[in-house]
């Protein structure tokens, strides 16, 4: 076991939510921050215990010296006061430099933090251009996050993109980012929220600029109608279990804003904001049964509501529009 630690300690270093993995410009200058002080402080650390070992083994002369008035002013004094006056003075430049503009017209993309879902809404590219739980952003083009909640005092972090930023009931928070290159990263509530904030994270799919275009023209557009009768049985199943007054399906009746956009639901990779893979079973047994697998969350359970084929069809229908 204890020739495994240093493997899983070097298994933090990669992976879809890493801060040291910069994905974009404000990450890289957060991870250039992250080392300067970490192997700064180490170097000081190794520094101060080669002091300690001379003033223990060191001949009674070094020892001497290193009592000296000078010396004591010199290490104690000058030394620690000049490097934490630089490197307050680089932290500080890091810090402005993440709150810079890089352009003149970024997208503007809306965040809204709810227990335990996240909203994501492209007003400057439509109406219909909306999802949840999931953050598609092209590479290349710097993006404005405008963060809020609908409830209790979230925060949203993205560690391979930028810091993390809290999202306050009443007021909107901005953050600015630019993702570089394409990727598929993981972000996070870092703020208690409730009883099911540790799954309440979601997809940041970074892409470029063509396929991001083709994925908010997906968003944007009606979903197609049924082609089998299966799908057709679902549809019908959607609106007399009363899904519709929660969910939105766009090029349908059903335009609710109080639980997420099922327009797409099909193309996400997780459910429940990160609680599950989004497979038909998985999406099957949420419908049936949502507070077994992630107790505490707003929607009901429908598996005495629902016959078996009822269920299937359901979730057969959601799962094909893609």
């Amino acid at each position: 076991m204890r020739r495994l630690l240093p493997l899983l300690a070097l298994a933090g270093c990669a992976g879809a939510q890493n801060p040291l993995d910069a994905y974009g410009i404000q990450a890289g200058r957060i991870a250039s921050l992250t080392h300067v002080l970490f192997w700064g402080s180490g170097a000081i650390f190794l520094l101060t215990m080669g002091f300690l070992a001379l003033a223990i083994l060191a001949p009674p002369r070094w020892r001497a010296a290193m009592g000296s008035r000078r010396f004591l002013l010199a290490a104690g004094v000058a030394f620690p006061v000049t490097v934490l006056t630089a490197l307050l003075g680089y932290s500080l430049g890091v810090s402005r430099a993440l709150t810079e503009p890089l352009s003149e017209a970024p997208l503007r993309v809306e965040i809204i933090g709810r227990q335990y879902w996240w909203e994501v809404r492209y007003p400057d590219l439509g109406e219909g251009a909306v999802t949840a739980n999931a953050l598609h952003l092209p590479v290349g083009r710097e993006v404005e996050l405008n963060l809020s909640s609908a409830d209790v005092i979230h925060s949203v972090w993205v560690p391979n993109l930028h810091g993390k930023l809290d999202m306050i009931p009443g007021r909107v928070n901005r953050q600015r980012l630019r993702a570089d290159r394409v990727g598929t990263l993981r972000g996070q509530c870092t703020e208690f929220c409730g009883t099911q904030h540790a799954l309440m994270a979601f997809d940041v799919v970074l892409q470029e600029p063509a396929e991001f275009e083709a994925w908010i023209a997906r968003q944007r557009a009606p979903v197609p109608a049924p082609e089998t009768e299966e799908h057709r049985r679902g549809m019908e199943v959607f609106g007399e279990a009363g899904c519709g007054a929660c969910h939105a399906v766009r090029g349908t009746p059903w335009a609710a804003r109080i639980a997420p956009d099922l327009s797409r639901v099909g193309s996400r990779d997780t459910l429940a904001a990160g609680a599950l893979p989004n497979t038909l079973g998985n999406l099957a047994g949420w419908i049936a049964a949502p507070q077994d697998i992630k107790p505490g969350n707003a929607m009901p359970a429908y598996a005495r509501a629902l016959e078996g084929p009822d269920l299937l069809a359901l979730a057969s229908w959601l799962e094909s529009l893609r």
